[in-house]
């Protein structure tokens, strides 16, 4: 079919066989090796793993804790952003090491600011419920360029939708639950 002599592809055969892509008999020709018979990951099953099952603890401060102790606890809990709530537990925004690292440089009273003056607010923080898909939040993060994302579920207060703050997932955790899945 490809009009080529034996020979000529004949390097190119032993190497696939030699990876295991192909397999070999005498007199009865080539076949399938082992790597090329294993199944496939397949995005259904990325898209069936919901946030809420590998989601992890929101790590928090309160809205009126003030730059250092936000950048102390950045330190302690080894993160990149830490989640701003209200004193009822709802999401008010997220404050970044970056946000920090902008608020504090040249400016010696930043330390006794409060993270409310820093952080990006909540109209314009990107959030993910426990229902949504492991894979939209990847996109999430890939398409807005973050590093993670809080899970929250509205939660009706009055007549105003609030969101409250349930967890946090992160690239780290899609990475993980991605090799997981490799593994199986």
């Amino acid at each position: 079919m490809l009009n080529i002599s034996r020979p000529t592809i004949r390097g190119d055969l032993s190497l696939l066989v030699m990876t295991d892509y192909l397999a070999a008999k005498p007199k009865v020709g080539y076949f399938l090796g082992q790597k090329s018979e294993q199944p496939t990951m397949d995005s259904a099953e990325l898209r069936g793993i919901r946030v809420g099952e590998v989601q992890g603890l929101p790590i928090v401060v309160d809205i009126k804790t003030t730059v250092q102790d936000a950048v102390v606890t950045l330190f302690l809990e080894n993160v990149g952003s830490l989640i701003v709530t209200t004193e009822q537990g709802m999401l008010a925004g997220v404050i970044s090491r970056k946000d920090l690292l902008k608020v504090t440089l040249g400016n010696p009273q930043a330390g006794a600011m409060p993270v409310s003056m820093a952080m990006t607010r909540q109209a314009n923080v990107i959030t993910v419920t426990p229902e949504d898909s492991v894979l939209d939040a990847a996109r999430k993060m890939i398409h807005y360029h973050i590093d993670s994302l809080p899970v929250v579920q509205e939660k009706n207060m009055l007549a105003d939708g609030h969101l409250e703050v349930v967890g946090r997932i992160t690239k780290t955790t899609i990475i993980k639950v991605l090799l997981d899945k490799l593994d199986q």
